[in-house]
Parts: structure tokens; C-alpha cells; sequence
């Protein structure tokens, strides 16, 4: 946890040589857009104008919440254990899209209750499962830190492996709550006001979804100013190891995409702990849980996509990569202004 001290701002002569390359290309001054952005952006996160993200590779933390006896879910957390399989053996959603992306898929079992019958899991446990937090935290504060600790070393792991972007994922019955509840307290915000369907609720069970968040949050007074307090009594595992992937992209100057709601809820404690891991994150999408957006308002991010997303599991901030990559090639290949003999634009007050 100590490594949370080294972050540092991002490379500004990076992010302006970079924006120095895109004025050079014969278009209008900023014409592609928050696209543009997001390179300049990657270039400050990697100190140079040469942006590369050709390793890419998504991390999907798996774990279990006790908050599911509650019945605010669907299903049980037996199932947590059968997608976490799916995910690991390359049959999930994510695997078809990260096949077509040529990214990486890494499933880590960091608190599921079952284990999943498969040999291709990262086992990272750290308990099975958190606890019920209307009757208790969610997490002990050494179960808190050794998830966060846990996600921090996948990045750096990632990073001396070669791979230059990431992309964050979960699989976790009963994780919409954990985020919701999350995203309450950062929000300053009635739980009635930014929680969601999640895998899709009656009204009797968004109720009682609200309701059960209403009680964990009565029951331990967390505040936006304690992250660490409010992820260990409100939290989940994957949540909590998520916040670290987010830390540790930022400690190891590697970006790390937000995936929904749930991703978003975890990077907004992570910019809670230290807000200049912000500089680090690129939103994907804006989910259509109703928290997602004043999430990334509060990070002071902005999504590129707006399609009313709400999967999961990664495969939204999996979308943003075909973008990038698309982006990239006006980037380094386009004609510029002294190639086609055109007067350069220049900025109109």
C-alpha cells in the first residue's frame, strides 16, 4: 500500500507533443474529437508522443457478496463460479470481443465462494465471499488491503509482461448493490436516486435493493472522505481489487480503461485515495445503471461511448479499444498540411 505514495502527475511535454503531431494533420484543429483527447492522454500516461497499446490484455476480478442473502439478486452466487469458469476457459461475452480486439482475457478468483472447476483461474483469493454489511462490514480492513494490494501487483505484473493498456472487468452476483451502495455515499445521493435494475429486477426487488442499502449505510455511517472505511464496510472484493488495477495503473504509468458502472464505482474510490490516478483512467462507455454518470463527472471523465451498456464483465471498455485503434492510425498515418502544400489551421478566438 505504500506504493500509492509514488504516484505522480502524468507527462505534460508528452501530451503536448502529442497534440503538436495532430495539429500537423490536414483536418480542422481538434476535429476527432474527445478521440484526440484520449491519445494525448495515453501519450502523457506512457511520457512519449509514440503511443503504443498493440498489448492489450482485460482483467476480470471474480468474487461473491454476502449482501446476495438479502435477495437482491436474480440468482445465486453459485453462479458467480459458472461465469468465472466460462470467462477463464475463453467461452464468455468478453472472450468473443477480446478475440476480435486481439486482447488478452485474465479471470483472478479474488473471493468467490465456490471455486471454479478449472485450472485457467488466477487464484488470488482472499476470503470466500464478504460479508451481509446490513449486519456487518463487508470486509476486515486486512481483507481490504490485501485485495487492493492484490489488484496494484496485476498491474505491475502486466506492465513488466509487455502489455501497455488494460482493460478492468468484474464477475460478482449481487455486485450492482456493492456499487450502488459505493456510489451513494461518493455522490452524496439518496440510494433511491442511483440504484439500478442490475441484471434486471421487478420493482419489488429494486425495492428491497434500496432498501437494503439504505440499511448498510445507516448501519455504518461511511463517508466519501474515508474511502478505505466506506470500501471495507460497503464494498466487494472485486471492487476493492479493481481500485487497486486502477492504483497500480497509475503507479505503473499504464492506462486502465473503466468499463460500467461497477468498474466506475471502483476507480471512484481509487480517485478518492489519490485523484491523481484520474490522469491514468480512460472512460469507456457511460453504463446505463444511474450512477455511471456521476461517477465519471466526479473524476472529471467523459465517456465515448453513450449506448445504454450494462453487461459487464469488461466487454464495454473492450469497445473503446477498436476506437483507439482507429484514432491511432489518423494519427500516425494521415497527410498533414506541409505534405499537401495547405496553409496550416490555426486557432480562431
Amino acid at each position: 500500500m505504500k506504493r500509492i505514495q509514488q504516484i505522480k502527475h502524468t507527462d505534460l511535454m508528452a501530451y503536448q507533443a502529442a497534440k503538436n503531431q495532430w495539429d500537423l494533420i490536414a483536418k480542422p484543429l481538434g476535429s476527432f474529437g474527445l478521440l484526440e483527447e484520449l491519445i494525448q492522454r495515453i501519450a502523457a500516461i506512457q511520457g512519449t508522443p509514440d503511443v503504443d497499446i498493440s498489448r492489450r490484455a482485460a482483467v476480470v476480478f471474480c468474487a461473491d457478496h454476502g449482501i446476495v442473502a438479502e435477495g437482491v439478486t436474480q440468482c445465486g452466487s453459485d453462479v458467480t463460479a459458472i461465469c468465472a469458469k466460462a470467462i477463464a476457459e475463453g467461452t464468455s461475452n468478453i472472450n468473443a470481443i477480446a478475440t476480435e480486439f486481439h486482447a488478452e482475457v485474465i479471470a483472478v478468483d479474488v473471493g468467490m465462494i465456490h471455486d471454479a472447476e478449472t485450472d485457467k483461474i488466477l487464484q488470488r483469493k482472499v476470503v470466500s465471499g464478504t460479508g451481509n454489511f446490513t449486519k456487518e462490514p463487508a470486509m476486515t480492513e486486512e481483507q481490504m488491503c490485501h485485495a487492493i494490494t492484490t489488484g496494484i501487483d496485476i498491474a505491475e505484473e502486466l506492465k513488466a509482461s509487455g502489455v501497455n493498456i488494460i482493460a478492468s472487468g468484474e464477475m460478482g452476483i449481487g455486485n450492482t448493490t456493492a456499487a450502488a451502495a459505493l456510489a451513494s455515499v461518493l455522490l452524496d445521493l439518496p440510494p433511491a436516486a442511483i440504484t439500478g435494475r442490475g441484471a434486471g429486477l421487478s420493482d419489488e426487488g429494486l425495492q428491497r435493493k434500496i432498501c437494503t442499502i439504505q440499511r448498510g449505510i445507516a448501519l455504518h455511517h461511511p463517508s466519501a472522505s474515508r474511502p478505505f472505511h466506506l470500501l471495507q464496510t460497503l464494498g466487494g472484493l472485486e471492487i476493492a481489487a479493481m481500485t487497486g488495477l486502477f492504483l497500480g495503473g497509475a503507479i505503473y504509468h499504464i492506462p486502465v480503461i473503466i468499463d460500467g458502472v461497477i468498474s466506475a464505482a471502483a476507480a471512484a474510490v481509487a480517485y478518492q485515495i489519490a485523484p491523481i490516478c484520474g490522469e491514468y483512467m480512460l472512460a469507456s462507455h457511460c453504463s446505463g445503471e444511474p450512477a455511471a454518470s456521476g461517477l465519471l463527472q466526479k473524476m472529471h471523465l467523459q465517456a465515448v461511448i453513450d449506448a445504454g451498456l450494462r453487461l459487464g464483465e469488461g466487454t464495454g471498455g473492450l469497445l473503446l479499444l477498436p476506437l483507439l485503434d482507429g484514432t491511432l492510425a489518423l494519427y500516425r498515418h494521415a497527410h498533414t498540411f506541409e505534405q499537401e502544400h495547405i496553409e496550416r489551421y490555426t486557432k480562431q478566438s
